[in-house]
């Protein structure tokens, strides 16, 4: 009688198998994983928040600070609630976006363009950093001290 192989391969599949009796049984191996320990309530929030992968930027992290010093009971409410990492990462994406609409508003408003760029870049830089910094200053009034 024919001797069975102690392990076999399945291409079809990719799966290794290992004779147990006179059957070729799956070898399934689980990874190695960490050792869990309790994490608790602001483990819990803190791995919710980590869940999301958006983070809260510039704008949220100035948000932050605003609502630490100046809307402390709003501040408390949306820690204590859990939703402060979507919030700070919503009003983020929406300071960035208001920027960039601002930007381009006041470029063409200006005439700041990439043909001044190729004739005069120092004049382009210069006018940019004023775009720039007038565009923060809207973005900061309107959205990030509000």
């Amino acid at each position: 009688m024919n001797e069975l192989k102690p392990r076999i391969h399945d291409n079809s599949n990719g799966l290794d198998y290992v004779l147990v009796g006179d059957y070729y049984i799956p070898d399934l191996r689980l990874e190695e994983q960490e050792e869990r320990r309790p994490i608790g309530k602001w483990g819990r929030m803190h791995l919710r928040y980590l869940k999301e992968h958006r983070p809260i930027g510039k704008w949220g992290r100035m948000h932050l600070r605003y609502l630490k010093e100046h809307r402390p009971i709003t501040y408390t409410e949306l820690t204590f609630s859990g939703r402060m990492g979507t919030y700070l990462a919503d009003i983020n994406e929406q300071a960035q976006e208001r920027m960039e609409l601002i930007i381009e508003q006041m470029k063409e408003a200006e005439g700041v363009t990439e043909d001044l760029k190729r004739r005069d870049q120092m004049g382009w830089v210069g006018a940019m950093n004023g775009i720039r910094n007038r565009a923060e200053e809207i973005v900061l009034t309107e959205i990030v001290y509000q």
